[in-house]
């Protein structure tokens, strides 16, 4: 079995890489389930429904104007923007997944005996695209 270590992660969110300020990330994909049972049956009997998903990434805040966290998330709250992760990192042939998401919560942290952080959530709109990097 292979291993992969998270530093080589790689995000982007609306076309701005935030990799630099990002030290966690995790996509949580699951699905709607339906009771279908019917008379007759001795145990409950479900079926799937539309799928479903959360993101949510953080790290330390960088007060740099143009690219920090704070410049580029915080515009976006409540609109929906396009999300690429490259959980093995940029490269052809690794894993990369597309999806739309609407960034439901962006927080910044500011503990006095520590660096400031940020976090933020969002909530995946549609499909997710599951596809091989290419050149």
């Amino acid at each position: 079995m292979g291993w992969q270590h998270g530093r080589f992660t790689n995000i982007t969110v609306g076309g701005d890489d935030i990799s630099e300020w990002t030290n966690t990330s995790e996509m949580t994909r699951g699905a709607q389930g339906h009771d279908v049972t019917a008379y007759g049956k001795n145990a409950e009997v479900h079926t799937g429904g539309l799928k479903n998903g959360q993101f949510t990434c953080g790290g330390v805040y960088d007060n740099t104007a143009a690219t920090g966290p704070h410049a580029v998330l915080n515009p976006l709250v409540g609109t929906v923007v396009e999300i690429v992760r490259q959980p093995e990192g940029p490269g052809v042939g690794k894993p990369e997944q597309t999806f739309d998401a609407l960034l439901t919560q962006y927080v910044e942290t500011n503990p006095v005996a520590d660096n400031v952080t940020w976090s933020a959530q969002f909530t995946i709109s549609d499909d997710v695209v599951d596809a091989a990097q290419e050149a």
